[in-house]
């Protein structure tokens, strides 16, 4: 088994040694400890720090990510309690997604709308372009 010191696993996963000690003071994770008290890590803590930076990256809140941790560590019998906690995270991601594309479009438009003036093309105000569109939405 690979052992890492906190140097080491910080280069390892991209985070500085700072954040690794504040995710520990979190108890997100929990590094071993030789028989110095010195901490380290493995290659079973890489994955597990990959996976809370996906569910950190997915707009989980550090709050939800301890009460995930912590139901982690109570066992088998809270995975109902865990995908539930994961289902928000999920629709919550997924909403601000389609907030996001649908941002993109108007950007697209106004894109758009910038190659028509620009090439003498369009002569409406962007408000009178963009609602051309929209009223295929309804």
């Amino acid at each position: 088994m690979e052992k890492y010191t906190i140097g080491e696993f910080a280069k390892k996963v991209g985070l500085t040694s700072y954040t690794l000690r504040y995710y520990e003071n979190q108890k997100l994770i929990m590094p071993k400890r030789d028989r110095h008290q010195r901490r380290y890590y493995t290659d079973e803590d890489i994955k597990w720090l990959g996976f809370l930076l996906c569910l950190k990256n997915t707009g989980m809140t550090m709050c939800e990510m301890s009460r995930y941790v912590e139901l982690r560590s109570q066992g088998d019998y809270t995975m109902h309690e865990r995908k539930k906690l994961l289902s928000q995270v999920k629709d919550r991601s997924e909403q601000q997604i389609k907030e996001i594309q649908d941002n993109l479009k108007v950007v697209e438009h106004k894109i758009d709308w910038y190659d028509g003036r620009i090439n003498f093309q369009i002569n409406e105000d962007f408000e009178s372009y963009l609602n051309r569109f929209n009223q295929g939405d309804d």
